[in-house]
């Protein structure tokens, strides 16, 4: 049976509370970007548990955008919001890993920010009884676009069955900033760097190719060739079959 968005979002709301309970947690900690999929899942922790979430600032090279951005994210939605800075730590681990002689590539580097995310995050989580919120919209899990044990690192998903479009709609209806809702995606990982530009096309293909819709072969085969690809972000780690003496 289909429902209306707004049904849809206190569906979430509920299954939250019902995931965590089942955990045996007391509540939900969700890091903030300055962009809206984060923004959407930090208004859905609010609902779900308004006396036990945290959202959690943690910028490492942001840019002065992504901080406007989340500071009226947490002025008009009143979220409680800690500020974890990770630029000296992320500094000291790329100088350590450049110690080695290593040759670094600039994505290795920018993955490695998500995951210096995913373990303060973890860190906090474990202290508070609360598990890890993911961020992930559908169109992000079905090519992949994320980061294995970064921001793919999470206990829970409740956006992965949006496209990016009803996320979007998900945010107007959930009073996310204007400036929020309007901003190119991006996941922050190096100056300039947009969600579009680095995938090859807009999400709005995307959201087409999952709705079923018809879209150019070139699309098409980027799409599936993506999904191909990442599919070992999705899954644990392959094992072998049982030993047996």
């Amino acid at each position: 049976m289909s429902m209306s968005l707004a049904k849809y979002l206190d569906y979430l709301v509920e299954w939250l509370q019902v995931e965590v309970k089942k955990s045996g947690q007391t509540g939900v900690i969700v890091g903030v970007s300055g962009g809206i999929d984060s923004a959407v899942v930090a208004a859905l922790a609010k609902k779900a548990f308004p006396n036990s979430y945290l959202t959690v600032w943690m910028p490492c090279e942001s840019s002065d955008l992504d901080n406007t951005c989340k500071e009226q994210l947490v002025e008009q939605l009143q979220l409680k919001n800690l500020v974890v800075d990770l630029k000296a730590p992320f500094a000291a681990m790329v100088a350590t890993l450049k110690a080695s002689g290593s040759k670094l590539t600039q994505l290795a580097l920018a993955n490695t920010k998500a995951r210096l995310r995913m373990t303060s995050l973890y860190a906090l989580a474990q202290s508070n009884n609360a598990l890890v919120l993911g961020t992930d919209n559908a169109d992000e899990w079905h090519i992949g676009y994320f980061t294995k044990f970064g921001d793919g690192g999470v206990d829970l998903l409740p956006l992965v069955h949006l496209l990016k479009s009803q996320v979007r709609e998900a945010a107007k209806l959930l009073n996310v900033p204007e400036i929020i809702i309007n901003r190119a995606p991006t996941a922050g990982l190096w100056s300039d760097q947009t969600d579009e530009s680095e995938i090859g096309f807009s999400y709005d293909l995307i959201d087409d190719y999952l709705s079923g819709k018809a879209v150019a072969v070139d699309v098409k085969v980027r799409i599936e060739h993506l999904h191909k690809i990442s599919e070992h972000k999705r899954t644990s780690a392959p094992m072998p079959k049982k030993y047996q003496s």
